[in-house]
């Protein structure tokens, strides 16, 4: 069976003195696949947009400021990571300027800022945990994962730096 992913973005929104980053807390609806867990801003590619123009369009849907600053930090492949299992290719970016003021909540839950360094002690996707620490580090090259679900649960993962 081909590889069809559905084409995502995640954006991480760093504060002023990038000690802090901007996340939503998934507790609005009852539904949601995410629910009661923390993660970064973002949502899926629309056909006539480029990656950097979704990311910026998610940030300003979701969060109501503008992209001044924007890394590309990385990419990961989720094969099975959708609520029916669904594959998943997702473009991870760092925000580190911004314009506006961010919304205190969304349809989707309650934006919050939080200290990176307690980024581990959220409740997150167990799958979070590996690729946050190169998303926030110091090593300037593009990270790139595969990582599988199945069941909703995260089975392994891989990565390369170029």
């Amino acid at each position: 069976m081909p590889y069809t992913p559905i084409l995502a973005t995640l954006g991480y929104v760093l504060s002023p003195d990038r000690r802090r980053v901007l996340l939503i807390h998934r507790n609005a609806r009852a539904d949601d696949q995410h629910l009661g867990k923390y993660n970064g801003l973002g949502g899926k590619i629309e056909a006539d947009e480029d990656i950097v123009e979704g990311m910026r369009r998610e940030i300003h849907e979701e969060a109501g400021i503008e992209c001044d600053d924007i890394q590309l930090r990385g990419t990961i492949s989720w094969p099975g990571f959708g609520k029916h299992g669904e594959d998943w290719f997702g473009f991870v970016f760092v925000i580190a300027g911004y314009s506006g003021t961010p919304f205190e909540t969304n349809p989707e839950g309650t934006l919050e800022w939080v200290e990176i360094d307690r980024l581990m002690e959220l409740p997150m996707w167990e799958g979070d945990r590996h690729f946050l620490p190169l998303v926030f580090d110091d090593d300037p090259r593009a990270f790139h994962m595969v990582m599988p679900y199945a069941g909703g649960r995260m089975q392994s993962y891989t990565y390369s730096r170029i």
